[in-house]
């Protein structure tokens, strides 16, 4: 690593200046992880490969990255390389993330680690024998309004909680989907709505209030055919678009959890906790998290007698001030944690370790769906 004197949050101190090899460039490397990682001195991209090799030489022109590798192999064993990001679809990360590991590097992988269970779980064993760090892309686990929300929680803000609900909709992966979106069509890709949007809430939900202890499921298909929007094209799926539990938290409370694609009108994301001394909601109109479409928490304790905003406190917001979509803005307080790990030699990031173990949940809600078992949830460390 390079080191750098001026990284955001300790100014004189020389921290460690990571050095990254992008795998893949698209519209969500361009649009998000190029522009978070500009606030971040921490950070600097040495290194770029793409199976479009025309995207990768593009983007090494705009954003000035000094190298342009022609094979995978070349990226992930480069001398200029710390940490591999993997950006590619879901069922390319595997060959990436195994080339990184192979090469003793630390190593990002988009959600999902990949679309098959058995295959993250040698993954994760493999990063554990090599030695290396892993980080998996569920960033809104460490957005402010979710730290938050934990820290209030831990402090006994809610006493003891008695039942948490949280309802996740968004008005994209309907019957109609743009060409863009064609990826979201096949089950087996493991990026239904009900997977992706499932993985961006339940973990961050699951570190905020605790883990589940059992659950039911119902797990349904209502947009059996797919239309392109650009073509009229008609694409059969049983991927899920909306997904229903219902079971209790390891603390002993009640938890309830809908996610739903294909809703119209008044899609977001509320979360409400319910306790002994007090409640909390966090709520945004947008699951996603557009410019201006800030979590907002609310809560009443003690003598209140309603619901009133909390203000999240400004030290919960570490990242310099820009204009990015807040959805794009918490991958920069994934980065700044991971940076953070690594000087202190801590694991708050969440690895591939969450990324399995959340997978295993959804199997167990195929499980559930399937036979009408209720199943209990293995929080045994992976």
């Amino acid at each position: 690593m390079t080191t750098d004197q001026t990284s955001h949050g300790a100014s004189s101190a020389r921290t460690p200046r990571i050095r990254l090899g992008l795998v893949g460039f698209g519209n969500w490397a361009h649009d998000a992880h190029i522009p978070v990682l500009a606030l971040l001195p921490q950070y600097e991209i040495t290194a770029v490969y793409s199976q479009r090799g025309e995207a990768a030489r593009k983007a090494a022109e705009e954003f000035g990255i000094p190298h342009v590798a022609g094979t995978l192999d070349e990226l992930v064993n480069h001398p200029d390389v710390d940490m591999v990001l993997v950006l590619t679809t879901a069922p390319q990360h595997e060959v990436a993330v195994r080339a990184a590991i192979a090469a003793g590097k630390d190593v990002y992988s988009e959600w999902p680690l990949t679309p098959d269970p058995r295959t993250s779980a040698e993954l994760l064993r493999l990063a554990k024998e090599a030695g290396v760090r892993t980080v998996i892309g569920v960033q809104r686990d460490l957005a402010a309004a979710f730290r938050y929300a934990r820290d209030l929680i831990d402090d006994g803000y809610v006493g003891s909680i008695r039942s948490v609900r949280m309802h996740v909709s968004v008005p994209f992966f309907g019957g109609t989907r743009p060409e863009a979106m064609r990826w979201s069509i096949p089950e087996e890709t493991f990026l239904s709505v009900v997977a992706v949007f499932g993985g961006h809430f339940l973990i961050p939900l699951f570190s905020v209030v605790g883990r589940p202890r059992e659950f039911s499921a119902v797990a349904v298909n209502q947009f059996p055919e797919v239309s392109i929007q650009e073509t009229g094209e008609q694409v059969p799926t049983t991927a899920k678009d909306q997904l229903v539990l219902a079971g209790t938290l390891v603390g002993g409370g009640v938890l309830s959890v809908h996610i739903e694609g294909g809703k119209q009108f008044g899609s977001g994301v509320q979360i409400d906790i319910t306790g002994t001394a007090g409640d909390l909601r966090i709520s945004n109109t947008s699951a996603y998290g557009g410019v201006n479409e800030n979590y907002q928490v609310e809560g009443g304790h003690e003598g209140d007698t309603v619901m009133a905003p909390l203000p999240i406190p400004a030290q919960y917001d570490r990242l310099p001030e820009s204009d990015l979509p807040t959805g794009i803005a918490e991958l920069g307080e994934l980065y700044l944690t991971h940076a953070e790990d690594v000087v202190n030699g801590t694991s708050r990031a969440p690895g591939f370790d969450h990324a399995v173990w959340l997978q295993g949940v959804f199997t167990q809600i195929d499980t559930s769906q399937r036979t009408g078992q209720r199943m209990t949830v293995r929080n045994d460390e992976s």
